[in-house]
């Protein structure tokens, strides 16, 4: 799809925004929902499924994609830590956040920032799963760091009461709405 000419990407960035994201807990919902709302709003977003290639390299087209984008979500989720293409993604997003103009927004989808910070729950199960691989150190840095910084929370259950759908499109039009505040002013 192609961006709007109202789109406020700088001439050093392709895209607006890139989704980083565990497909297993929120590909078929969060990010596809999330992903439309961005669009409608003309804020040219990427997402893998969407932007791959048939014949290219992920790994070079995904990490390409990171360093040309101005804005990151990473959603954080029950099973993100499980995979090794969420973690190398962000280590990517937090190496690049650090060294030019970028800025990362997470969001923690039914998921606790305590969990992601302190590595807890389903996240430490996943690091058990994935062994003693040489860049489990990093990633755990750059899941710290994540969770340390200013955040979007969407949590499933409150007063025993389940809110998720009644409150996520609620959710992500304030994240595009901010987040078109931000293309705006930083143009």
């Amino acid at each position: 799809m192609a961006s709007s000419s109202n789109s406020s990407i700088h001439n050093s960035f392709k895209y607006d925004v890139f989704l980083n994201f565990g497909g297993k807990d929120t590909r078929n919902n969060f990010i596809d929902h999330i992903y439309y709302a961005l669009q409608q709003k003309s804020i040219y977003t990427y997402t893998d499924d969407k932007r791959i290639k048939k014949g290219e390299r992920i790994s070079d087209e995904l990490l390409g994609s990171i360093e040309d984008s101005k804005f990151y979500i990473i959603v954080f989720s029950e099973n993100y830590a499980s995979s090794s293409w969420c973690l190398d993604e962000q280590l990517k997003i937090i190496e690049c956040q650090k060294i030019t103009e970028h800025t990362t927004y997470p969001v923690f989808y039914d998921v606790e920032p305590s969990e992601v910070r302190k590595q807890s729950g389903a996240v430490r199960e996943a690091f058990a799963k994935h062994g003693n691989k040489e860049v489990a150190g990093k990633w755990r840095e750059a899941l710290k760091e994540a969770a340390n910084m200013v955040r979007w929370e969407l949590k499933n259950i409150a007063d025993g009461v389940s809110l998720k759908y009644r409150h996520e499109a609620k959710f992500i039009q304030k994240i595009v709405e901010e987040l078109s505040l931000e293309l705006r002013d930083g143009f």
